[in-house]
């Protein structure tokens, strides 16, 4: 058995409701410091930060919030955090097995009753497969519930079944689209899709979950969803991304980056020949067009510096992280709290490197994006 390296979590970004995410002496912090959660200590298992407030989760099963709330709460298996709604998972109050789901008011610092709450089995004990089967996905995380055919919304209907084919491992929620990714890697997209979000090439929108045929035939290991922005990464670590590149946040080239200190003259906009919205501007030193994303309905190949693997992203609002199968971090998109982790508040339309992790010697492990901010855990490098 390998030795269990020390690790810790980090944070950056947007905390002016005062989220334990660094030092937390400013509204916004810029490189990566150390989470200060006293109540959960070295324990910290997961993050789940909304845009106000963040769900910390230890391994003990004790969840704290910290920001716009707080609050605290025993025997907790998962934690889902978003504005309208705190979504736990429980141990259950009866002597029967089985957990407990329940909608809390964020306001309510976990006090008194829950909104909603419904029993659920957990996947370990069900055996409803093919001639009986066992299927135990103790990976599984809110939103998808552990028995993999339902999810829980932040807005009515809470409890959402998905259909019996979709056997779900993972499940995302952007701003107004869901992401699923199957136990055979495929993905599904639906809800609305006026940026491009769901990666069928156009920005309707899709009422159920529809198979992303873009990507048939490449197995994906890991899928987020972004505020209007969508990222896969495939079980050989390649990354592909679409929708919303406002900010740059597909890493593709955004007008509003590129504007910095030129002078603009002239504008068209038309599609290219993958169904991409371009807007073609002349820049003053050349005169020459430069062609700019504005949206990108199908999923695009993106390459990282030095050829390297992904192995997990991340999406907030408008900027996207990934780790790399060699523990480097990589944001790129919307900067403005310093939520990029570069010790400033720049925004980029490329993949850059977080080179806090790179100069601690640390190896990131996991990442976690809220809207306007970012968690990451990382372990020491093997010496």
């Amino acid at each position: 058995m390998s030795e269990e390296r020390p690790g810790a979590w980090f944070g950056f970004g947007f905390c002016g409701f005062g989220q334990a995410l660094g030092s937390g002496c400013a509204r916004q912090v810029h490189s990566p410091e150390p989470v200060r959660a006293p109540e959960v200590g070295a324990d910290l298992w997961r993050v789940s930060a909304s845009w106000s407030y963040t769900a910390f989760l230890s391994r003990a099963g004790q969840v704290q919030l910290s920001g716009s709330t707080s609050g605290a709460a025993d025997g907790c298996r998962d934690a889902w955090a978003s504005e309208a709604l705190l979504i736990l998972l429980r141990d259950g109050r009866g002597p029967g097995p089985g957990a407990e789901l329940q909608a809390w008011a964020p306001s309510s610092a976990l006090r008194g009753e829950p909104l909603w709450a419904q029993t659920v089995v957990l996947e370990a004990e069900r055996e409803d497969g093919p001639g009986g089967e066992t299927h135990n996905q103790t990976h599984n995380q809110l939103p998808l519930l552990p028995c993999a055919r339902a999810y829980v919304s932040p807005r009515p209907p809470l409890y959402r079944p998905l259909a019996p084919q979709l056997r779900a491992r993972r499940l995302e929620l952007g701003a107004e689209h869901s992401l699923l990714l199957d136990d055979a890697g495929r993905v599904y997209s639906w809800g609305g899709g006026r940026h491009g979000q769901l990666g069928h090439g156009t920005l309707e929108a899709e009422l159920e979950p529809r198979l992303l045929e873009a990507l048939q035939g490449l197995p994906m290991a890991e899928v987020a969803a972004g505020g209007w922005h969508s990222v896969c990464v495939s079980e050989t670590g390649d990354i592909y991304i679409w929708g919303w590149n406002e900010s740059g946040q597909l890493a593709l080239p955004t007008r509003s980056l590129a504007e910095d200190g030129k002078t603009v003259t002239g504008e068209a906009t038309g599609l290219s020949e993958d169904g991409s919205e371009v807007k073609r501007t002349a820049a003053a030193e050349t005169g020459a067009p430069a062609a700019f994303i504005a949206v990108q309905p199908f999923p695009a190949l993106l390459d990282l510096p030095l050829g390297s693997d992904a192995v997990k992203a991340s999406c907030g609002s408008r900027h996207t992280a990934v780790v790399t199968r060699t523990g480097e971090l990589y944001t790129w998109g919307w900067g403005k709290y310093g939520q990029l982790g570069h010790k400033d508040m720049s925004s980029w339309d490329r993949p850059c490197r977080v080179e806090y992790f790179v100069d601690k010697q640390l190896q990131v492990m996991a990442v976690s994006c809220g809207p306007w901010n970012t968690y990451v855990y990382a372990v020491e490098k093997k010496s």
